[in-house]
């Protein structure tokens, strides 16, 4: 049974379905666990179910950079949040109208939300999804967070033992959220950077790969009941065009499939050259009683610490049963009215608040990149969210993700926090996630941190091949020649003749710069 997505490198061989759904001890780490006597046995499995995500941040929120009181500590390039605009969120969220405090603001809700929430939601997203008709309160519900309403909709859509399809890399939080909360298993597509068959862009997404990743589970006799949709997707930052969305679509139709779809980084697009399209927007859905769509402020609004989810749907059986999960995943009346103002204040969102977002949003990811160029690491460019997916993998000697894991760990002791690729469960070892939305000191003396280690590590794999120049660096060494080069925003592929020898040289360029061929084929070896 071969992996999903095409061909592989080093440690990259065909995996039984075992390994496809959800891996235990690829979260965790049983080597120094001790059971409590205290815990029940689904206790003593959630305190042992973590990762590298919970070990690197506990070691963060130990050891936070601070400009004064903490140079040396460790900063955080790790954890998805937008740190550029807390200038533009406090002033606002300080106003006059923020501060209102009425009696039913202090009792108990509507389990769903107030209705005067739920109905700027409605009208917020009937704007910014362009939505052909007006989308009604009545299918908005509002809960504590988008891991909250993952956690509600598989309860609902599943039955434990029961699996939801996603695509992989995936923020890895929907694990938490759907496995150890409703015990409902993840099947998993697998894309790679390779560009073969029908593909046109590394780790895309394509029908044919969902159907293999489903038909494959179904062979093993797991019930499939959901498709999760991240759009713009985290860690790629790929933006689905509509007859991408299309297609998902009708392939979930035809297999009775339910889809979720995540569109939380939707107004995080920073460039004008992209275009993001809501399923909201769509003319028409093709299975609507099965289509749900999630948002919330935390990304777009730059207010992680403010829990605060939304699903929209159609289908009254999913709404009141993900309502009756509400008393466990309430919003407080006051945070339901901050809301309510900052989500109808449409011209200080629009004339303000975008357009300063997505400019630093923008400045920030060209630096980071540029960098990145500099530094002659391979990269997939876009347009939308907070990250960026870069290519370490020629920093590994032998392409594992024991040896991933060694780098980031590297990283993490010169104080910086990254994400690894097997924390999205990404199919290829030495894919790592950089998030560029923060200030531009932390920026330059992270990415200082970040050149430190990879012009070390380099050093170190040089010297190990000249001690051993026989052997063949094929078993997972990283031929960024063939791979990804600066990949470019999503773009239909062009003809041959269109490309002028400008752009033929510039990529020569970037290859060389991205490549370890010269170091490697010295005058010395061909000698």
């Amino acid at each position: 049974m071969t992996r999903m997505g095409g061909g592989g490198r080093g440690e990259m061989r065909a995996r039984p379905l075992t390994e496809r759904r959800t891996d235990v001890h690829g979260f965790c780490n049983p080597s120094d666990f001790q059971r409590s006597p205290y815990l029940s046995a689904r206790g003593n499995f959630a305190t042992l179910f973590r990762g590298s995500t919970e070990e690197g941040y506990k070691a963060y929120h130990a050891d936070k950079y601070d400009e004064d009181k903490n140079p040396n500590g460790i900063i955080n390039f790790g954890t998805s949040e937008n740190k550029l605009c807390f200038d533009l969120m406090s002033k606002r969220l300080t106003q006059t109208d923020m501060n209102l405090v009425e009696p039913p603001l202090l009792q108990y809700p509507d389990w769903k939300g107030h209705m005067f929430l739920r109905e700027e939601v409605a009208r917020f997203l009937t704007y910014y999804c362009k939505a052909p008709a007006p989308l009604k309160a009545e299918n908005v519900i509002v809960l504590n967070g988008c891991g909250s309403l993952f956690s509600a909709l598989a309860t609902v859509l599943c039955d434990p033992g029961e699996a939801v399809l996603i695509a992989t890399p995936f923020y890895g939080g929907i694990t938490q959220s759907i496995f150890l909360y409703g015990n409902v298993k993840l099947v998993y597509a697998y894309l790679d950077s390779k560009i073969t068959g029908t593909s046109t862009r590394p780790f895309q997404l394509t029908v044919e790969k969902l159907e293999k990743a489903l038909q494959d589970a179904r062979a093993e006799g797991v019930t499939v009941r959901a498709l999760i949709l991240l759009n713009p997707q985290n860690p790629l930052g790929d933006i689905y065009s509509l007859s991408e969305l299309l297609d998902y679509l009708e392939f979930a139709k035809r297999h009775e499939l339910h889809v979720i779809v995540d569109e939380i980084y939707m107004l995080s697009v920073f460039d004008e050259s992209a275009t993001f399209h809501s399923v909201l927007g769509m003319d028409r859905l093709p299975d609507p009683q099965r289509t749900h769509v999630m948002w919330g402020i935390t990304k777009d609004f730059a207010v992680s610490g403010i829990r605060f989810g939304t699903l929209y749907t159609e289908n009254q059986d999913v709404a009141n049963a993900v309502a009756s999960l509400c008393y466990f995943h309430g919003v407080c009346g006051p945070v339901q009215h901050k809301v309510a103002q900052l989500l109808r204040d449409r011209d200080w969102i629009n004339q303000v608040y975008l357009r300063a977002n997505h400019a630093r949003l923008k400045a920030a990811h060209t630096y980071v990149t540029d960098e990145l160029k500099t530094l002659g690491v391979p990269f997939l460019n876009r347009n939308a969210g907070f990250f960026v997916w870069i290519d370490f993998r020629k920093y590994l000697r032998t392409g594992t993700f024991e040896e991933e894991m060694l780098l980031w760990r590297r990283f993490l002791d010169n104080k910086v926090l990254l994400s690894c690729g097997k924390a999205f469960e990404c199919s290829e070892p030495g894919w790592f996630r950089i998030i560029f939305a923060d200030k531009t000191h932390r920026l330059q003396l992270g990415m200082q941190r970040i050149r430190k280690v990879l012009e070390e590590r380099e050093q170190e794999i040089l010297a190990e091949e000249k001690e051993q120049p026989c052997q063949s660096d094929q078993d997972g060494k990283a031929d960024s020649t063939d791979e990804v080069i600066f990949v470019s925003r999503h773009q239909e592929p062009t003809s041959a003749g269109s490309s002028n020898l400008g752009d033929l040289i510039g990529l020569l360029q970037q290859q060389m710069r991205s490549s370890d061929w010269l170091q490697k084929n010295t005058a010395e070896q061909f000698a």
